[in-house]
């Protein structure tokens, strides 16, 4: 295997980061830290993929005579997905909120929320 999915990975994270560092809208924060999940889904993806591999189905061969993908990688992947739009759908109310009761959504201009 190559070491393409987990370039690929680490180009989403650090996309991710750098748009988390630079943005001046908490919407566009909250797409940012989305970008920073995907990155995730990728490396969980590459850690499980093997080349030639089938789904973990035993009904009509005997374990042990073809290669398979490991099935775990695969359900942590799903729950990460799941996890991940529920902390979006989350944070997004969050931000609609902070919307509705200070009137902006530049994380600058809301000098309320500071210590």
């Amino acid at each position: 295997m190559t070491v393409l999915p987990y370039l690929v990975a680490a180009w989403l994270f650090l996309i991710g980061c750098y748009g988390l560092a630079t943005s001046r809208n908490l919407i566009h924060a909250v797409g940012c830290l989305a970008v920073c999940q995907s990155a995730t889904y990728v490396l969980l993806l590459a850690v499980g993929y093997r080349d030639g591999g089938t789904a973990p189905v035993f009904s009509d061969q005997p374990p042990g005579s073809r290669p398979v993908v490991d099935p775990v990688v695969q359900a942590l992947a799903l729950t990460d997905v799941v996890v991940g739009a529920t902390v979006t759908a989350l944070l997004l109310a969050l931000v609609v909120q902070v919307a509705k009761r200070h009137g902006t959504v530049d994380p600058d201009e809301l000098s309320e929320l500071r210590g």
